[in-house]
């Protein structure tokens, strides 16, 4: 109320010099609200962003090793070997294009997958565990033992036991057969 009353007893002059003083207080007010986010917003980006470098470079320094004796090439691989699969003697066939759709996987097939010819193609480092057969029904989306029982691998004429963990090789020829 004392505050109206000596705005009352001011001039015209001075009360729109007045007004003109509020004015630019309250502008003065929300500079300096915008400036106190902008530092906040700024700060809490820059925390993210060292936040996510510190965790990648963490993530890089603490990966175990790639051991000499797991890796096949370090420039990438383009093999075929071949896969035949027969269920109580009579031969599957193996879909086209296994391992191909939106993200292409290295190891897929392509429309001469009914002579049993699987694709290999790898860029960069190649892991053993990357050339595993288990690796290929995965991509299929097979369990390699859902075929059948008393599953039988052959390798080049010769019998295998390691099964899903059977690392593949150019010109393999690959049989299963269940009973």
């Amino acid at each position: 109320m004392e505050e109206v009353k000596l705005v009352e007893q001011l001039s015209n002059k001075e009360r729109h010099d007045l007004k003109r003083q509020q004015k630019l207080q309250a502008q003065e007010r929300i500079i300096k609200k915008n400036r106190i986010k902008k530092i906040v917003l700024w700060s809490a980006g820059s925390i993210l962003i060292f936040t996510i470098i510190g965790g990648l470079i963490w993530y890089v320094a603490t990966r175990p090793p790639t051991l000499e004796s797991d890796i096949i090439s370090r420039t990438g691989l383009h093999w075929h070997p071949e896969l035949a699969i027969y269920v109580k003697g009579e031969k599957q066939e193996i879909p086209e294009n296994i391992g191909i759709g939106a993200v292409h996987q290295p190891i897929h097939t392509h429309d001469d997958s009914d002579q049993g010819i699987i694709h290999m193609e790898f860029q960069g480092l190649v892991r053993k565990q990357d050339a595993m057969i288990g690796h290929f029904f995965r991509n299929w989306g097979k369990d390699m033992r859902s075929f059948g029982a008393n599953m039988k691998m052959t390798v080049n004429g010769e019998e295998n036991t390691e099964y899903e963990n059977y690392i593949m090789l150019d010109k393999d020829k690959i049989e299963l057969h269940y009973e």
